[in-house]
């Protein structure tokens, strides 16, 4: 099969751009003038490959790798095979993902899937919908009646935008997605198969039966923000669901009605925030944190991965556990069971030795 590639560079790189962009030396002048057209791991990379190196155990890796240049820093460049070009740095990382997004700006937007601008063949768009120039709307996707649509925004094949929904400019809805009463601003990437806008999930719950509870409020989605596939943004019951500005949640998170998150949070998968709960600027969830309805994430909080959180966070905190508690109370808390389980263990192989020497 001959090797596919979803991924093209825009131009290829002296070695000198890289360094200046990536704020790194070139350790050996006089290869400024070659040039890099790829990015790739250490094994995988080729000559014309540039390669990062900042973790040591990596390093059984390095002797044979084929790449052209490498991000290093000053401490770890020894390690690298002569014919690999030395690119210093204090962060390598940083430095390789600032050069992969000027080689491949392409991948920083989801792909069209259906190569063609303005209202493709099979679409459905309603006669009150307005569209600014430069709107894409691929074969299968729906356009309900009074929505707003800006300029250089992509509306995926299956995907629908309900009434009076309206989207900013240059944003994506990706494939299958669902798009009802919400408000979209401006560079907003929504991934494959998001649903957001339906019904919040709020019920009066009774003996002979739950009473379902109108939910009239909006989801506000802010300028800059992406949305993992699969993810869900329930509607507001009375007061919005608002997303801030910059916030990146990953796919199949579950965002429940009510909720306020703030600008710049990072949420990682399968994570769940009951109603009502609010996330200040800056928190991160690790993946499958769960929240509890009606509290507060503190500005610049951070949460660990699969932390049930019950009550309010204060801002700066890192906190972890079930039920979550300051991490390093967890920690504790965690050395001590373990410590208290061998020594139970221990005193039971004792007390089951010294029965077999009574017994025999």
């Amino acid at each position: 099969m001959a090797d596919l590639s979803f991924f093209t560079a825009s131009a290829s790189l002296a070695l000198a751009d890289i360094a200046a962009l990536a704020k790194a030396e070139l350790v050996d002048p006089a290869r400024a003038g070659e040039r890099i057209s790829g990015v790739a791991g250490l094994v995988e990379a080729g000559p014309r490959d540039l390669i990062f190196f900042d973790n040591v155990k990596y390093g059984d890796q390095l002797p044979g790798t084929r790449a052209g240049a490498c991000l290093v820093t000053e401490r770890l460049q020894g390690s690298l095979p002569p014919h690999v070009a030395v690119l210093r740095c204090r962060d390598p990382y940083r430095a390789f993902v600032a050069v992969a997004r000027q080689l491949f700006p392409s991948s920083l937007r989801p792909q069209a899937g259906f190569d063609s601008e303005g209202i493709a063949p099979g679409a459905i768009v309603h006669a009150s919908a307005r569209l600014e120039a430069g709107v894409s709307v691929d074969p299968g996707a729906v356009i309900g009646p009074g929505a707003e649509i800006g300029a250089g925004t992509r509306i995926g094949s299956g995907a629908v935008i309900g009434p009076k929904v309206r989207i900013g400019r240059d944003c994506s809805i990706g494939q299958g997605a669902s798009v009802i009463c919400t408000l979209i601003g401006n560079r907003v990437t929504v991934h494959p198969g998001c649903r957001i806008g339906q019904d919040g999930f709020g019920y009066l719950m009774g003996a002979n039966g739950h009473l379902k509870v109108p939910q009239i409020g909006r989801v506000i989605i802010q300028d800059d923000v992406e949305i993992g596939a699969n993810t869900c943004i329930d509607r507001g019951a009375i007061r919005d669901t608002v997303i801030g500005e910059g916030t990146k949640i990953d796919n199949l998170v579950q965002i429940g009605h009510n909720v306020v998150i703030g600008r710049h949070c990072v949420i990682v998968a399968f994570s769940g925030l009951s109603g009502s709960s609010t996330l200040e600027d800056g928190v991160v969830l690790g993946a499958r944190v769960g929240l509890n309805n009606h509290i507060t994430i503190g500005e610049g909080a951070q949460i660990a991965a699969t932390s049930n959180v019950h009550g309010d966070v204060p801002a700066g905190a890192r906190w972890g556990g079930s039920p979550a508690k300051p991490i390093k109370q967890w920690f504790r808390e965690v050395v001590v069971l373990e410590r208290l389980g061998k020594e139970t263990q221990r005193e039971n192989g004792a007390k089951a030795g010294r029965k077999e020497k009574d017994e025999g």
